[in-house]
């Protein structure tokens, strides 16, 4: 049940009856109509912008449309007034009992209630955290792996057929660093002394993994040259890291549907076949650039390199695909891999990166439109930093990843679900401020905790009505009277829970699941509302032990409540609280 549809179509309803009279042309296209909240609640329930956007392809005033329409959506028995307002807006206002049943429909629905079949099965990819698989995962990549994880689970939860992948970037000179890296660990595990070189990984968690490849292979590389171990150990090492990737993953909430290896891209012909496709379309071609911007003529060295015409598709400038040298750019194994992608068949690609890879969303997109022929949409969502606090002051902790908070360090400090809802509290391309003290802060400033209170109180009001001896399963509240919840706090929460199923559609549809968040703290400051109102007025307590039918009435609205936190908060990968302690 979506409400704001059901009127959507009752004023398409109109318009058809408009059209049929003559007072307006057919053939209107009425994707631009929208019925959603005014802007002010004063002006009522909802609010339908039809005439607006019909007048000037109907070729009439917007206020003369209005005018028509008002009277036809007033007939129905869920209006009350239908108003024009200003130029042409038509605010409607609802009948009580809408808001009234409305909590019989949603514990009906139960965890169905605001699913979508918006996606109509649609295959979408996101792929997330990719982390460089040389250690643990650093807070940065948390925030990423939080905001990607979700927003898989907003379009599951919209009806998309959701994939979710890692793409493990184990083809660059970094995973060569690593695997001598762990061969200086495997060196000390002979109780051997070493020296580190700079730009190595000296980090403590590599000390196990040497002693795992002393176990494996015993004292069989101690003299070996370089060229003799370099490969095994590589390998040997990039699994050893994935394994710690999963673990931490796994301690934040995180499993992942595929792994894809940026090393089978090599060697393989992968990246050669995506390029071919390319130059099939005319889209590859050997030139010289353009000095960069800001760089003089003696700075800059022409040279001819083959390149990808990603201005054909929107980008500043074309890019290499090979170096001068013959070998590709990191900008090709990327083309092979979204290359791979379309050719899984998936319908949309979401790519969730660290807000370093800017620079690499035009060529990109560039790349997935010529490939697919503009049939797959890619959307790429920048991650901002996240700046650590305790106490108000910047926080900094060296563990044994060696410089840097990781993701498990968090997860213990604060726990999974307070680091999952805090991480989703700013959009994805906004800062983060994360405070350790106030994540945990049991105050309304803190919208997990505040979040999590409004689910403990009503599991709580469920107890005590339970105790007293009130039936409120759900197939009592189902067919309770709700006429009862008449005063303005109860409708003003029930309006809130119709909002729903129209914040998924809109938070799925932009890709957004910090908009799920936001609701959530509102929808939760609505309860809170109502239920401190009910210390001076007693009427409004959710329970009456005196009157069982009232209790019935107020606790459905309730669990009415309950049952959205549950699925938003399932949406966020966090657990819905029963009790707080």
């Amino acid at each position: 049940m979506n409400l704001f549809t059901d009127i959507g179509h009752l004023v398409a309803g109109a318009i058809a009856q408009l059209q049929s009279k003559g007072t307006l042309p057919d053939g209107l296209d009425l994707g631009p109509v929208t019925v959603e909240p005014p802007r002010d609640p004063l002006h009522g329930d909802m609010a339908t912008n039809a005439a607006m956007v019909l007048a000037k392809p109907a070729k009439m005033k917007p206020r003369d449309i209005a005018e028509a329409l008002a009277p036809l959506l007033a007939e129905d028995d869920r209006i009350t007034t239908a108003e024009v307002a200003g130029p042409g807006f038509l605010n409607l206002r609802l009948a009580p009992s809408v808001w009234q049943d409305l909590a019989k429909d949603v514990i009906a629905k139960g965890s169905a209630y605001g699913r979508s079949g918006m996606g109509q099965g649609k295959r979408v990819n996101v792929e997330y955290v990719s982390a460089n698989p040389t250690g643990p995962m650093h807070v940065g990549h948390a925030r990423g792996a939080i905001v990607g994880d979700a927003t898989a689970s907003l379009l599951a939860y919209a009806g998309y057929d959701v994939t979710r992948e890692y793409y493990i970037n184990d083809g660059g000179a970094q995973v060569d660093v690593l695997a001598r890296s762990v061969y200086l660990r495997y060196l000390e595990a002979h109780d051997l002394s070493v020296d580190w070189p700079e730009g190595s990984y000296p980090g403590d968690y590599l000390i196990d993994v040497g002693e795992a490849l002393k176990a494996k292979v015993g004292d069989k590389y101690l003299e070996a040259e370089e060229s003799e171990w370099l490969e095994e150990v590589r390998t040997f090492a990039t699994d050893a890291m994935m394994d710690l990737i999963r673990t931490d993953l796994a301690s934040l909430g995180v499993v992942m549907d595929h792994f894809f290896s940026e090393k089978s891209l090599y060697d393989t012909g992968l990246i050669e076949k995506a390029i071919e496709e390319l130059r099939d379309k005319g889209l590859i071609y050997r030139g010289t650039l353009e000095p960069p911007k800001g760089k003089t003529p003696e700075d800059w060295e022409p040279r001819e390199q083959t390149l990808f015409k990603s201005t054909d598709y929107g980008d500043d400038v074309d890019r290499p695909i090979k170096k001068s040298d013959g070998s590709w750019t990191y900008f090709a194994p990327d083309i092979a891999y979204h290359y791979d992608k379309v050719s899984r068949g998936y319908d949309m690609l979401i790519d969730i990166f660290g807000a370093d890879h800017g620079g690499y969303v035009k060529r990109m997109k560039a790349a997935v439109s010529a490939l697919s022929e503009s049939r797959v949409p890619l959307d790429i969502k920048l991650i901002q930093l996240v700046k650590l606090f305790k106490n108000g002051q910047p926080f900094k902790m060296s563990k044994r990843a060696g410089t840097f908070v990781t993701l498990r360090d968090v997860v213990e400090m604060v726990g999974s679900d307070a680091a999952r809802f805090h991480m989703l509290t700013r959009k994805s391309d906004a800062a983060l401020d994360f405070d350790f003290d106030k994540v945990k802060e049991q105050s309304k400033e803190n919208p997990v905790f505040y979040v999590q209170y409004a689910s403990a109180r009503i599991s709580s009001v469920l107890r005590k009505a339970a105790e007293a001896g009130i039936d409120c399963t759900d197939d009592t509240l189902r067919a309770a009277d709700l006429s009862g919840l008449a005063h303005d706090l109860e409708i003003a929460l029930a309006k809130k829970v119709a909002e729903w199923p129209r914040l998924v559609e809109i938070a799925a549809r932009t890709h957004e699941p910090h908009r799920i968040a936001f609701y959530l703290f509102e929808l939760a400051s609505d309860l809170h509302t109502l239920w401190n109102a009910g210390n001076d007025d007693t009427s409004l307590r959710f329970l009456q032990e005196h009157d069982p039918a009232a209790t019935q009435a107020k606790i459905a609205l309730a669990r009415a409540v309950s049952v959205v936190i549950s699925g938003g908060l399932g949406i966020l990968g966090v657990t819905p609280a029963t009790e707080m302690r």
